[in-house]
C-alpha cells in the first residue's frame, strides 16, 4: 500500500499542535508539528507513540511500513526525509526515543 493509503487508516491529529521526541535524559530532539508538509509524519509517529509507548525498533520498523515508497526513497537519498531517516537509526541501534504530545489549544 502507498504512503497516501497508509494514512487514511491512521488516527486523526486535528488534536494536536505538535509531537516532541525526547531522548533518555528528557532533552527534546526534534519537534514534529502540526502544519503543511509535516501533518503525515505527525499522523506516523502519534500512531506509533500509541502503539507502542515509544519510539522503539519495533515502532521504527512499523513506520518504515506505513512510509511505504518514501521510506524507499530515503534509503535512497538519505537526508531527503529526516523524520524517516530518524526511524532508519532507530533500527540500527540508535536510542529510543519518548514521545510528548503537545495538544492544540
Amino acid at each position: 500500500m502507498s504512503f497516501a493509503e497508509n494514512l487514511k487508516k491512521l488516527p486523526g491529529i486535528s488534536h494536536l499542535a505538535a509531537i516532541n521526541l525526547l531522548d533518555a535524559e528528557g532533552n527534546v530532539v526534534a519537534s514534529i508539528e502540526n502544519k503543511a508538509g509535516s501533518q503525515g509524519s505527525l499522523a506516523v509517529y502519534n500512531h506509533l507513540a500509541q502503539t507502542y509507548g515509544s519510539i522503539n525498533v519495533e515502532a521504527a520498523k512499523k513506520g518504515m511500513e506505513i512510509f511505504a515508497e518514501h521510506s524507499e526513497d530515503e534509503r535512497a537519498n538519505p537526508g531527503k526525509h529526516p523524520n524517516i531517516a530518524r526511524l532508519i537509526a532507530i533500527e540500527q541501534g540508535a536510542p529510543t526515543l519518548r514521545v510528548k504530545h503537545v495538544f492544540a489549544v
